[in-house]
C-alpha cells in the first residue's frame, strides 16, 4: 500500500543522502492524515505498467511555471525536476539537482552546486546555463508566471560562473528563497521549450528533466506521459535511484465523483485523485485505501474586492469573518478536512492558530453592519440606501460547503448569491478587475504565500491601498531570524483576518483514494502527488 506520510514517508530512504536545512517544526505533521490501509511490508518493487489516474477537471495549463490547477500540478511534478526538494515530514530542504548550496550576504546571495549527468528529455544538457535560462525567463514571463515571477521578485543578477555553479543574488534579504527552489513553479525546463510561446508550453509543448515524458495532452479528455528509461537523478527523498518503476501514467478526466469512484472499485483506473466526502465511506468499506494530506499555504477563503464601494470599507468584511459558524461546517466536511483556524492551514510553517479571531459571533457582526448603516428589509436581508446587501460569488471548485456558508450569513441579513462556473470563465472575470469576491485556496509550504498574494505591489487579491500589513509583509520576507519571521507573519496574518482582507473558511486536504495493488504513491510537500517511486504489484 501506499506510505503515510506522517509516519511511513520513505521507509528505506537513503542514509547516506544529506539532509541540510533545520527543522520547521512538529506542526508540519499535525494535519497530515494516516491510510487507510497498512503498507505491504517487505514487498519488492516491480517494474512495468500503466498507472490509469482519473483527474476531477481539465488542466487548464500543463506548464509548471505558469499557474495551474491542481490537476496540471499533478501532472507537471512528474515531468519536471527542481533544485531541491521539501521534505513533507519535518520541512527540511534536501538535495535534489543542487547537491549542495549555501545562503550569503543576509540572504541575498544564493550560490547552489549542481549534479553531474542531469539532461533534459530532449537530450540537452541541464547545466547551470539551463538554470539561469529558466530563472532569466520566469523574470521575463512577469505577471503570466503570478507565483514564481514573486519568488525571484527583487533579483539582481544570476550568474552561471562554471556550468556546475550557479549564483541568484537579490537586492534585499529573501529569507523565502530556498524553500522556493523545491516548488514545481521554479521547475527547470529545456531551451527549446523556453523558446516556444507562452501559449504552446501551456497546451503541452513542455520538455523537462524528470522522470517521466508528456506524449499527449488533450483538453477536457486526458494526458499520457511515458517513462525516461535513462533517468538516475531523483530527489534525495526518493527512494530508488533509477529509472521509475511505471512505465507511463494513463491521466483520465472524469468530472463525475461517482463515475470515478466506479472506475476506481471496477479497476477501470487505478488512483482517483479527488474524492468527495460522501463517497469516503463506500471506499473504506471496500478496504480500498485513502491518501489525505492537508494543503500548506493559503486555506480556501473569501477575498472581498475592496476597489467596490460595497467593500471599500471594512464593516462588510469584518461581518462576514464573525457571521461564518466554522464549526458547522465540519459536519459536511470529509473526515480529512477542517475548518479553517487561521489564514494558513497547519501544514505551513509558522503557522499561529487565530481560533479566537475567527470565533463565531453573529451578534458582533449584526452590530457591525447596523452601524454601517445596514438594517434589515422586509425579507430579512439588509439594505442601505436602497442597496440590498448582495455578495455574488462565480466560483468553479467542487466544494460542498458554500451552501451552508450562504444559509450562515443568511441569517445575519447578506445575501450570498452563487454561481457554479467553470475554471476559464471564472479566470476571464477575475482578470478584469471587476470580480466582487474571490474563492479560492492556494497551496505552498511556506507562509510567503501571504506576500504572494496580499502584497499591495504585487498581486494585491484585494485591489485594496497600501497598509500597515505590507510593511509587515516585507519584512518578513527580509528577516534572517526564524522566530522573528514567524512574530512576523503572525503579525500579518492577524492584520489581514482582523481588516477582512481574507475570510478564512476552510483548510483543505487532499483526499484521493488507489487500488490494493497500487504501491508507493505519497504526497510531496505542496500535496502533490509524487509518482516517481509508485508501482503495481502484479
Amino acid at each position: 500500500m501506499q506510505r503515510s506520510t506522517a509516519s511511513l514517508m520513505n521507509p528505506h530512504r537513503d542514509a547516506s543522502a544529506p539532509r541540510w536545512a533545520a527543522p520547521v517544526g512538529a506542526a508540519l505533521c499535525a494535519a497530515v492524515f494516516a491510510l487507510a490501509a497498512t503498507p505491504a511490508h517487505g514487498a519488492t518493487p516491480q517494474y512495468g505498467g500503466i498507472l490509469k489516474v482519473a483527474l476531477d477537471g481539465d488542466p487548464a495549463c500543463v506548464d509548471p511555471q505558469q499557474p495551474g490547477n491542481n490537476t496540471a500540478l499533478n501532472i507537471g511534478r512528474q515531468i519536471t525536476d527542481s533544485l531541491t526538494d521539501q521534505d513533507p515530514e519535518t520541512g527540511n530542504i534536501v538535495p535534489w539537482l543542487a547537491t549542495t548550496w549555501k545562503a550569503e550576504e543576509d540572504n541575498r546571495r544564493f550560490t547552489f552546486v549542481l549534479r553531474d549527468g542531469a539532461t533534459f528529455s530532449d537530450g540537452s544538457k541541464l547545466d547551470a546555463d539551463a538554470v539561469k535560462a529558466n530563472f532569466d525567463g520566469i523574470v521575463k514571463m512577469g505577471a503570466r508566471a503570478s507565483l514564481a515571477s514573486t519568488y525571484l521578485a527583487g533579483v539582481d543578477r544570476i550568474e552561471a560562473p562554471d556550468a556546475h555553479t550557479v549564483v541568484v543574488v537579490f537586492k534585499e534579504p529573501n529569507a523565502q528563497f530556498l524553500q522556493a527552489t523545491s516548488t514545481m513553479s521554479l521547475g527547470l525546463l529545456s531551451k527549446a521549450t523556453l523558446a516556444r510561446s507562452y501559449e504552446e508550453r501551456c497546451q503541452g509543448q513542455v520538455v523537462g528533466s524528470g522522470p517521466f515524458v508528456l506524449t499527449s495532452f488533450t483538453h477536457n479528455q486526458g494526458a499520457k506521459l511515458q517513462r525516461r528509461d535513462d533517468y538516475a537523478w531523483p530527489s534525495s527523498l526518493a527512494t530508488h535511484r533509477d529509472k521509475a518503476y511505471l512505465e507511463g501514467i494513463e491521466f483520465r478526466i472524469i468530472p463525475e465523483s461517482g463515475v470515478r469512484n466506479g472506475s476506481l472499485l471496477s479497476r477501470q483506473v487505478d488512483v482517483n485523485t479527488s474524492v468527495q466526502p460522501q463517497d469516503e465511506k463506500v471506499l473504506l468499506a471496500q478496504g480500498l485505501p485513502i491518501l489525505a494530506r492537508s494543503n500548506p499555504g493559503l486555506v480556501y477563503s473569501f477575498f472581498p474586492n475592496e476597489s467596490l464601494p460595497l467593500w471599500a470599507a471594512p464593516a462588510v468584511r469584518r461581518a462576514l469573518v464573525k457571521g461564518i459558524n466554522r464549526p458547522e461546517l465540519q459536519t459536511i466536511l470529509s473526515r480529512y478536512q477542517q475548518p479553517a483556524t487561521s489564514v494558513l492551514a497547519k501544514t505551513t510553517p509558522s503557522y499561529v492558530d487565530q481560533s479566537q479571531a475567527l470565533a463565531y459571533d453573529p451578534k458582533g457582526a449584526i452590530k457591525l453592519l447596523e452601524d454601517d448603516g445596514w438594517l434589515p428589509g422586509k425579507d430579512g436581508i439588509r439594505e442601505k440606501n436602497g442597496e440590498r446587501l448582495t455578495v455574488r460569488l462565480e466560483y468553479w471548485q467542487s466544494v460542498t460547503y458554500l451552501e451552508l456558508i450562504q444559509q450562515q450569513l443568511r441569517e445575519i441579513g447578506v445575501d450570498l448569491q452563487l454561481k457554479k462556473s467553470v475554471i476559464g470563465q471564472v479566470n476571464a472575470i477575475r482578470d478584469t478587475g471587476k470580480m466582487p469576491i474571490q474563492f479560492y485556496n492556494l497551496t505552498r509550504a511556506d507562509p510567503d504565500i501571504l506576500r504572494t498574494v496580499f502584497l499591495a505591489s504585487g498581486r494585491n487579491v484585494n485591489f485594496r491601498a497600501p497598509a500597515e500589513v505590507d510593511a509587515v509583509l516585507a519584512q518578513s520576507a527580509a528577516a534572517q531570524d526564524p522566530a522573528q519571521r514567524k512574530q512576523l507573519i503572525a503579525r500579518a496574518a492577524e492584520l489581514l483576518v482582523a481588516d477582512g482582507h481574507a475570510i478564512p473558511l476552510v483548510e483543505l486536504a487532499t483526499v484521493g483514494a488507489t487500488g490494493k495493488h497500487v504501491q508507493g504513491l505519497h504526497y510531496d510537500a505542496s500535496s502533490r502527488l509524487q509518482f516517481y517511486d509508485t508501482w503495481l504489484q502484479k
